[in-house]
């Protein structure tokens, strides 16, 4: 491109404006550069101009006046007119703009962003004749620059520490995750050896680290030891890596320390949680063989010698251990509501001294076996509580066989309930082994047992004081334990908001337990369970007390045997082969000429939603194996022949 179609001829250009070694100079420049007259028409531009607008705009032609742009925008994205430009200003003001920003969009949609140099052009008598412009393309310096602000933003935003130093260990960059992680601010840090975090018996660590960064070699997850303003330690994860220059070289170090207290506690808890998942799979291979044990002898024992003697013998270690067995599934059944989440409560006002009744009812057969002086206290007769009773009293349950298994024969223990303000309080206290100081915080949690003998000749899974402190917080209650240490003896006491009721006596009485009434007619009973073993000594049972019985081990049986049988009850398994017995119940329930029939799920399913479909599939009770016979006698003592 020659001066001469750049520029205005000149034998009608003005006196003493620039001449062609002023263009030429600018023709020679790495930027773009342009000139307008007086009036902003464009009167020279070179090569580069071309490049940066992205276009060759006219000469002399008031369609490009004061730039060559397709359009024109503020660094901060607001459109410009091109009267707004720096060269438009610059011809309005008279006065020079340097280093003025300003953004240009080209005809294909693209963007840069480029630095103007806008000056006047006067004559020798100092008119204003126009102005040049010298346009530097910075658009790369601002992406560069754009890059290490958000970087300088995320690093100071991390909440890991960030910090660099140079090769002699001089912190050189300090983030605010490092004044929140090491105490120091910022104005004291940087500047300072990086040894003032190490602790003195780790001062040789940092030697050994900027050997190896000085090598060019990264550290990553390097955990260690380092010291706070105020003197307190702290476990980190450190990762370090060279800082090069522009030519490659070895400047320095950056560092990432990450506070890693958190997570050394969780992977303690979860080696805990394994090492108690461990025990508590040994503790329940234990539990259920001791029971078991003791049945299959027993069954021995009577194939041996069935005469009443031997029957008498071994029928109360037998019921003994299948209530023990039974007990252990319900603790396991809980803990799995518990940890799914699945308890709910129906609450009633209901007396403490009756929950204390019917608990110390429950225990006072293990007391005596036990040996242990066993005293109840009860509280005043009005003071109540709002719980689910049957939860309430599985946790003083729960408490009175702690402290049975852990009181020798000829300790005491003591039951009783007091007011203390606005809260009932009930206390279980035990003259036994006693609790370790260190074990005392732990006693509530799950699977925990303190010192674990091989012997377990005090049995249990360490669930039961679980269980008490997570339904006792679900009354919006709590439960502490204290003790003395070994050999002192053990207290728990668990507080309830207590309610006002001025008709309570305390007096109240569940209904009383018994068997089938006197005189009352047999009942034809349809047992349906595909244990055969189950249900034919189920039958046998019922059969004991007067009922007629018949069995069925599979659905299509069953509804064969009741539309011969015409049965007044069913009891029906659930988890039958082939049809469920959800579809079995359905299906008597349409059967006209069984109409009236009482149908019990007799079943190992017992959450809340089991119950509710029970219901739904047509059956009348829903109860849970394996079932208090006495439990049954009085659910069909109420029940009449169709």
């Amino acid at each position: 491109m020659q001066w001469d179609s750049h520029t205005k001829n000149r034998d009608t250009a003005p006196a003493n404006v620039p001449g062609a070694e002023y263009y030429g100079l600018l023709e020679k420049l790495p930027a773009a550069a342009y000139t307008c007259d007086a009036d902003g028409l464009i009167t020279y531009f070179n090569r580069r101009a071309v490049e940066v607008w992205g276009r060759a705009p006219k000469l002399n032609d008031p369609e490009d006046r004061f730039c060559g742009s397709f359009r024109l925008f503020s660094p901060e994205g607001k459109p410009l007119r091109h009267d707004e430009c720096w060269m438009a200003l610059a011809l309005r003001d008279d006065r020079d703009y340097d280093t003025r920003e300003i953004v240009i969009e080209r005809a294909d949609g693209s963007r840069i962003t480029v630095l103007a140099h806008a000056h006047p052009l006067h004559d020798t008598d100092g008119n204003l004749v126009g102005a040049a412009n010298v346009l530097l393309d910075i658009t790369e310096r601002k992406v560069w620059e754009q890059a290490q602000g958000r970087l300088a933003a995320i690093i100071e935003s991390a909440d890991d520490a960030i910090i660099g130093k140079d090769l002699n260990g001089i912190i050189t960059d300090w983030n605010k995750g490092a004044e929140n992680l090491f105490g120091y601010s910022a104005r004291e840090a940087i500047g300072q050896p990086i040894g003032m975090l190490i602790p003195a018996d780790r001062q040789d660590e940092e030697p050994e680290i900027l050997g190896r960064i000085q090598r060019g070699e990264a550290m990553e997850h390097y955990e260690t030891i380092r010291r706070r303003k105020d003197g307190t330690l702290l476990a980190i994860s450190l990762s370090v890596s060279p800082i090069r220059n522009a030519q490659g070289r070895i400047i320095g170090a950056s560092k990432i320390a990450r506070d890693i207290r958190e997570r050394q506690k969780l992977e303690k808890a979860l080696v805990d949680a394994d090492r108690r998942k461990d025990e508590f799979l040994a503790m329940l291979s234990h539990e259920l063989r001791n029971p078991l044990a003791t049945i299959r002898n027993s069954v021995q024992l009577l194939r041996l010698d069935p005469g009443r003697a031997m029957q008498e013998k071994v029928l109360a270690p037998l019921e003994r251990q299948v209530g023990t067995l039974a007990r252990l599934v319900d603790d396991l059944m809980d803990v799995s509501r518990v940890t799914m989440g699945r308890v709910r409560l129906q609450r009633t006002d209901v007396p403490v001294n009756r929950i204390l009744r019917d608990a110390a009812s429950t225990m006072r057969r293990e007391m005596i076996d036990g040996g242990h002086a066993f005293t109840v206290s009860k509280a005043d007769p009005d003071l109540m509580v709002n719980v689910d009773a049957m939860r309430l009293e599985q946790v003083v349950t729960n408490l009175l066989t702690n402290a049975s298994k852990y009181t020798p024969e000829g300790g005491r223990i003591e039951l009783a309930a007091e007011r203390d303000g606005d809260d009932a309080v009930i206390s279980v206290r035990d003259s036994g082994i006693g609790i370790q100081p260190e074990v005392l915080p732990e006693v509530f949690d799950l699977f925990s047992q303190g010192t674990t003998a091989l012997d377990r000749s005090k049995g249990g899974l360490g669930i039961g004081l679980a269980l008490v402190k997570y339904l006792v917080e679900m009354h919006g209650g709590s439960v502490t334990a204290a003790s003395g240490g070994p050999g002192a003896g053990s207290e728990f006491v668990v507080r309830l908001p207590a309610v006002v009721s001025a008709t309570s006596t305390g007096n109240e009485e569940r209904p009383a337990a018994g068997s089938t009434a006197a005189g009352r007619p047999s009942l034809r009973i349809l047992v349906v369970d595909d244990n055969r073993d189950s249900a034919d000594l189920q039958a046998t049972l019922l059969e004991h007390i007067g009922h007629e019985v018949r069995t069925a081990y599979e659905g299509n049986g069953a509804l064969q045997a009741a539309a011969e049988f015409q049965p007044d009850v069913i009891l029906l398994d659930i988890g039958l082969p082939q049809m469920d017995g959800y579809e079995v119940a359905y299906r008597i329930r349409q059967e006209p000429t069984l109409g009236g029939v009482v149908m019990i799920a007799m079943t190992g399913y017992g959450q809340s939603e089991d119950m509710q479909r029970t219901k739904a599939a047509g059956f009348d009770h829903h109860m849970l194996k394996p079932a208090e016979f006495a439990e049954l006698q009085r659910l069909l003592a109420h029940i009449s022949p169709r």
